[in-house]
C-alpha cells in the first residue's frame, strides 16, 4: 500500500516528528483510520511506531474532548537525572 506520494509522505514525517508524544500517536490513529484496511500497517511503516502506538492514539481520540492530560507535554529523549 503507498497511498501518498513520495513527497508529501515526507512532509507526514516531517509533521510527525515535531509533534509531542500525545499529539503522534493521535495523528498517526488518524491517518491510520482514513487509510482503512492495511492503514495501520502503512503508518507503523512509515512513522517506524509500533502498532500500539496506533491503537493508543485511537483510545486517545475517543476521549476527546475530555483529555486528563492537557497541558502535560513531555519532551522527547532521556529524563534528567535528580
Amino acid at each position: 500500500m503507498r497511498p501518498y506520494a513520495d513527497h508529501v509522505e515526507r512532509h507526514m514525517q516531517a509533521l510527525y516528528c515535531s509533534l509531542s508524544e500525545k499529539d503522534r500517536r493521535r495523528y498517526a490513529a488518524v491517518e491510520a483510520e482514513k487509510l482503512g484496511h492495511g492503514g495501520v500497517q502503512y503508518v507503523v511503516e512509515l512513522f517506524s511506531c509500533d502498532p500500539h502506538t496506533i491503537h493508543q492514539g485511537s483510545e486517545d481520540i475517543e476521549q476527546l474532548p475530555r483529555d486528563e492530560a492537557e497541558g502535560r507535554v513531555r519532551k522527547k529523549g532521556r529524563p534528567e537525572a535528580s
